[in-house]
Formats: structure tokens, sequence, C-alpha cells
């Protein structure tokens, strides 16, 4: 089984909990724009975010990889925005598993907040795309991991 190291160096055992989804099969780029999204945030309010972006009531304001962004007007401070549906799945399961972390930790559930959210790329899974005329293509997905540390406040 392979052995892979948290990017939080400062963790606390007695009042942190963790979790981690790996190699998950997500845009990077939307991953990373939903963990800045979430970072600093309350539990509950993080998780309500993210159901309410997977109902796509609420966009996602994307301030790094904004290029060709459309413009949300649910967005006051901020223009360019996105529902990222998918990466948001994936996000709120990897946060309900840290959750459940912490409680068989004995933290108290309604003093959790998020004190890191990372999205790092994973391996790439190579493959070919057959072509006309005995010509190919690269076929590249990217993979993800996902970083979620709670602490109680």
């Amino acid at each position: 089984m392979p052995v892979f190291k948290y990017s939080l160096k400062q963790y606390d055992k007695s009042k942190m909990a963790r979790a981690s989804g790996r190699d998950l099969d997500v845009s990077f780029k939307k991953s990373v724009e939903v963990c800045n999204a979430i970072r600093g945030m309350n539990v509950e309010k993080a998780k309500l975010l993210l159901e309410k972006v997977i109902k796509k009531e609420i966009p996602i304001p994307f301030k790094k990889f904004k290029r060709n962004v459309g413009h949300r007007k649910q967005l006051n401070g901020w223009k360019q925005g996105k529902y990222p549906v998918k990466a948001a799945r994936y996000i709120l399961k990897v946060i309900e598993n840290a959750e459940s972390n912490a409680e068989e930790l004995g933290l108290d559930i309604d003093r959790l907040w998020i004190k890191h959210a990372c999205a790092q790329k994973g391996p790439k899974l190579r493959r070919i795309f057959y072509r006309a005329m005995g010509r190919s293509t690269p076929k590249i997905k990217q993979l993800v991991h996902v970083e979620i540390v709670l602490e109680e406040k």
C-alpha cells in the first residue's frame, strides 16, 4: 500500500482531524477553486455551500483560473464564477469523512472549522485515442488529491 503525507506540517492530534481523497477523477482547476472558497469556513457552512453548489443555486468565485469564465450576478464582490458540481460532490465527501474522523477522536463537531483545504495534482492516466489513416492522439486524464484538515476552536 502506498504511503503518503499531508502537506500541513503543524498537525496537533488533540484538536485536529484530517481526511484526504486520493486519485479523484475531477478537474484540478475546479478543485483548487472550491478549496479556496471553503478554506477558513465553519464545517456546517461549508457543507451547506457545497450542497447549494451541487443544486446550482450558488456559484463558486473563480479567482485563479478565471480565463473565459462567465459572470454570475449572485457573486456580489467577484464577477467570474462557475458551478463545479462534480468537484463539490467529491470534496463534500472528504469533508464528511474528516468530520467523522473528528467525532471518532472526541472533538466537538459544532466548533469545527476548516483549517487546511488543498488540491494537488495526482498521477496521469495515459491512453491512446486511435484516429483515421493509422494515426493516434494521446488521451491524458489528470487525477487529483484533496486534503482537508479540521480544527476545533
